[in-house]
């Protein structure tokens, strides 16, 4: 009796296989296709591959050029309250060309997390003005704490001259920005990383342009929330690729197939 149910069950119902192999299949496609539209790639993250290379191109310039001649160009280039009172695009500008230091590869995972998804998710000139936004934003304010810290006689007059260059404003503000497009979940987490993040440098660098500038530069992207969502929202979404369609489409026999995005 127990072969005949058995019989009668092969026969009459469906076989479990395909549909669990095709989950399978269904889970692996869409985790690679998922890390796959997140890699940076010139069509989808001009800018940021752009900049990174100008960043790159500048950093090997610092470790292999004359150290004199480097010190010069930097010192030309800093966004410091002697510069920003006496050439002030000139140091706006550059002093975002250079990285704080001679190591390239953290700014290289600092892009990749947030500077790439902004811009894939709002476009390169609308991520572009973030970026220059935050920048230009923290470096005006924490300079001019400096300046009126030194006015008042709470620093010293060499404070006007501490170099200042690096990329790291327009970093934070775009991780503010790009938090306010997440899930709530995913903006508690980029928020609070963020918030210890800067907490940790103020406790070891004790420096009054970090303090003031880095705090200002994810504020700068929080406060671009509202504009930047309309602006997602203006953006058409990509269209399906035949793979796509066909894989949400019902099967032959009537039964769907398991959407994998």
């Amino acid at each position: 009796m127990a072969g005949v149910r058995r019989g009668a069950g092969h026969v009459g119902a469906p076989s479990a296989g395909p549909p669990y192999g095709m989950l399978r299949h269904g889970l692996r496609t869409g985790v690679v296709e998922w890390l796959l539209a997140r890699v940076p790639t010139p069509r989808r993250n001009p800018f940021t591959l752009g900049y990174l290379a100008v960043v790159g191109a500048t950093t090997t310039f610092a470790k292999l050029a004359d150290p004199e001649l480097v010190q010069r160009l930097q010192e030309a280039s800093s966004s410091d309250g002697h510069n920003l009172l006496q050439h002030p695009l000139r140091a706006l500008l550059l002093s975002g060309f250079w990285v704080a230091g001679e190591v390239w590869m953290p700014y290289l995972w600092g892009f990749a997390v947030t500077l790439a998804p902004l811009e894939r998710r709002i476009g390169s000139a609308r991520a572009a003005a973030v970026f220059a936004i935050g920048h230009v934003t923290a470096t005006l304010l924490s300079q001019g704490v400096v300046i009126v810290a030194v006015e008042t006689g709470r620093l010293e007059t060499r404070a006007l001259d501490y170099l200042d260059i690096g990329v790291s404003y327009g970093v934070l503000a775009c991780l503010g920005a790009v938090a306010g497009l997440l899930p709530w979940r995913g903006r508690l987490v980029a928020l609070g990383g963020a918030g210890l993040l800067i907490a940790e440098q103020i406790l070891t660098d004790r420096d009054v342009v970090t303090a003031v500038g880095h705090p200002t530069a994810v504020l700068a992207g929080v406060v671009l929330w509202r504009w930047l969502r309309r602006a997602q929202a203006r953006r058409p979404r990509p269209r399906r690729t035949g793979a796509e369609a066909a894989g949400s489409a019902p099967a032959p026999g009537g039964a769907p197939v398991l959407d994998a995005r």
